[in-house]
């Protein structure tokens, strides 16, 4: 019984098998023929071979491309590819400076004319290793060749004059002016068309007359003043591709990796031409070899000198940079055939305030009482980003004054005059911060007496920085250098300080001794930073306070390793490099002017001498009324009686003798309100007796 129940057992087991088997192939059977419908049904062995055309065009320049590259900055890192009629392509890579890992996606739009009998847009889309996306349909092949052969006709038309002169024509009406993009940078403009625009709309002009068109122009310029912004609106104007990279994005981990994004940039800016490469930031890319001990660094600055080197001239490609270190930056990549051009950006004068402010107030409801002209003149150091800055605070403002809640909108939003004063007490201009300047608010009213260097002063700001074409026309020279000696506190620093205010200009305040420093160059470097940074932000005043100390005469200092000496040969060289185009006002102050270095006080440099001498009679009075103008004086306080008591008494013992009459008036009247509460605020007058206290306390001081 055993042995017949074993043997059905292995009977049936068999069967099994041979039954498990013929259903694993039929399961096979139905996978293959199910993988061979879809593989039909999405024909990726076509489409493979449509993305695989595409990306050999793109990489041959026969597809235009725009090229972006992730950065930092919020303005969008792209180019615009001029349109035609009959073809019309848009193809868009988007990467990062990650040398293989460039990431691109290419999106095609075939135009067929009339003429072809096809109204339809053939495109395909399938990713493949390096991303390439398109649009899927049964004639994709087709419309490849057929936009192929337009392309093909298209770049035989480009090689004539006229076809020439027609892009540049479609080009400027499809984008708006240059100017209404970039406010306030006319003159930059305009040199960066003439380095830019003939050479890639038009190189054929520059081969007739036998001339090299610039391979590199780079901007200088402080943070926020539109480098970038003219960058990107000028490839966007000319209708010419536009790289963009940020300089530290680029430098990696690993041996050789900086160097290799670098060769592609190039590699894809000469197959993309024409093309403008920017290159932000770059100090941080191509520092100078002599201040950087890391091997990395090296091999870069060598790499972008051989690119620079290695690319024709006429090759349709010119490189951009960006800096506000133009020193930082290596000295070989700054001669002619590399970056042999330099373009500043200046801070905005008050009309390119007026024009920023303009540009970005265009889309804003303002109210009736928005002055921009008057804006202008308070937004002095402002650069175009903290103007925009500006701008955005005052509308958030008044969307904060004028909805208190979403359910209640008013119809009509209005931006006024209040809305930007707040705005200005919130927003401090960048390069003012960085560079420590002030905007003085000293009146000539506020200061008492001298008249007569009043009125001199006066005379040298407005030939200085105001009134500089009244100049020029008479062909006079106004002052760059103006010396004021005297006593201490008889007013030097505040004239200094009105005069700045008058001229509407910035000003640096230097403490002499504050410069100097025990290591060998860093004095030197402070004072050349400082004239540049007075260039940055002109019209500007430049007050050195205690000058003695940091020129005196030559020879005299035999223990300081000649710091002195070196000091000051660097200001006469920075006094003979300003022009009186540099809107710079020298004005240094000493009350030991027989200690300093002749050749300092000569003309052409410090060439006007004005004495602070103590203020006569007529003069302490006037200082007098000025600090006690708004004070509450009791009728028994004569200033004229004080003003002949104070004889050799300067302007600044005068301000501390009514300030201190003024606090020993508070001290009494605190005294006698303890015992009575019904002493009202207006009971409180500044007394003969607060005058005697304090002129007391202030000869006790003096002796």
């Amino acid at each position: 019984m055993g042995d017949r129940d074993q043997a059905i057992k292995n009977q049936l087991n068999g069967e099994n098998m041979e039954e498990r088997k013929q259903n694993f192939s039929m399961r096979m059977e139905g996978l293959d023929s199910l993988f061979n419908e879809v593989k039909q049904l999405l024909n990726l062995e076509e489409l493979a071979e449509l993305a695989s055309k595409i990306e050999e065009k793109a990489e041959s320049g026969d597809l235009k491309t725009e090229v972006h590259f992730s950065a930092r900055s919020n303005i969008p890192r792209q180019g615009n590819i001029p349109r035609s009629d009959r073809f019309s392509r848009s193809t868009r890579v988007s990467t990062t400076n990650d040398g293989d890992e460039v990431e691109t996606s290419y999106t095609t739009n075939f135009s067929h004319s009339p003429q072809t009998g096809s109204s339809r847009d053939h495109s395909s889309r399938n990713t493949v290793r390096n991303s390439v996306r398109t649009t899927s349909t049964a004639h994709s092949a087709h419309s490849s060749a057929s936009s192929s052969a337009h392309a093909s006709t298209n770049q035989e038309q480009s090689k004539t004059s006229a076809n020439h002169a027609n892009d540049s024509k479609q080009t400027n009406q499809s984008q708006p002016p240059l100017d209404r993009t970039v406010g306030g940078l006319g003159k930059v403009l305009a040199q960066l068309r003439d380095l830019v625009e003939v050479p890639l709309k038009r190189p054929d002009i520059l081969e007739k007359l036998g001339l090299e068109p610039p391979k590199g122009v780079l901007m200088v310029g402080p943070p926020g003043t539109g480098k970038t912004l003219t960058a990107r609106s000028l490839a966007d104007h000319l209708g010419v591709n536009y790289i963009a990279i940020v300089a530290p994005e680029i430098v990696g981990k690993y041996y050789g990796e900086a160097e290799k994004k670098l060769r592609q940039v190039f590699e894809k800016a000469t197959k993309a031409a024409p093309c403008l490469i920017f290159i932000d930031e770059i100090d941080a890319l191509v520092p100078n070899r002599t201040q950087v001990e890391g091997e990395v660094e090296k091999r870069i600055v060598a790499q972008m000198l051989g690119l620079m080197d290695g690319f024709a001239s006429r090759s349709g490609v010119i490189v951009l940079a960006a800096t506000n270190r133009p020193d930082a930056i290596d000295p070989a990549l700054r001669r002619p055939g590399r970056f042999d051009r330099e373009i500043h950006f200046p801070v905005p004068d008050r009309n390119d305030r007026r024009e920023i402010l303009a540009i970005h107030t265009a889309n804003m409801p303002l109210a009736a009482d928005v002055n921009l002209e008057l804006l202008a003149d308070q937004c002095l150091g402002f650069v175009g980003a903290d103007i925009k800055g500006l701008c955005q605070t005052a509308a958030y403002g008044a969307l904060q004054r004028q909805v208190v809640n979403l359910a209640q909108i008013p119809d009509r939003l209005v931006v006024n005059n209040q809305d930007f004063t707040d705005a200005l007490k919130q927003i401090q201009p960048a390069v003012l911060r960085s560079l420590t300047v002030q905007a003085p608010q000293v009146q000539w009213s506020e200061i008492g007496g001298l008249e007569t260097i009043k009125n001199t002063l006066q005379e040298a700001v407005a030939g200085a920085l105001n009134d500089r074409e009244l100049y020029d026309h008479a062909k006079a020279q106004a002052p760059r250098g103006i010396l004021l000696s005297g006593p201490p506190g008889t007013g030097k620093t505040l004239l200094a300080k009105a005069i700045a205010t008058a001229a509407q200009a910035n000003f640096i305040a230097i403490n002499g001794p504050e410069l100097l420093t025990k290591w060998v160059g860093a004095s030197e470097q402070a004072l050349r930073q400082i004239f540049a940074q007075a260039r940055q932000v002109a019209p500007c005043v430049i007050f050195i306070d205690e000058i003695d100390t940091l020129a005196p005469a030559r020879g005299n200092y035999q223990g300081d390793s000649g710091v002195s000496d070196r000091m000051i040969g660097q200001l006469l060289t920075e006094l003979d490099g300003l022009q009186s185009s540099d809107g710079i006002l020298l004005i240094a102050a000493t009350n030991r002017k027989s200690s300093l270095d002749p050749a300092l006080l000569r003309s052409g440099r410090i060439e006007l001498h004005l004495t602070v001498d103590l203020p006569a009679e007529s003069d302490r009075l006037a200082i007098l009324a000025v600090h006690n103008r708004d004070r509450p004086l009791a009728e028994d306080v004569n200033l004229d009686q004080w003003a002949g008591r104070t004889d050799g008494y300067n302007g600044a013992d005068l301000a501390f003798l009514s300030n201190r009459a003024a606090i020993f008036a508070i001290r009494r009247h605190q005294q006698t309100r303890a015992s009575d509460r019904q002493i009202a605020l207006s009971d409180l007058k500044i007394t003969s007796s607060d005058f005697e206290q304090a002129l007391a306390e202030l000869d006790q001081q003096r002796h």
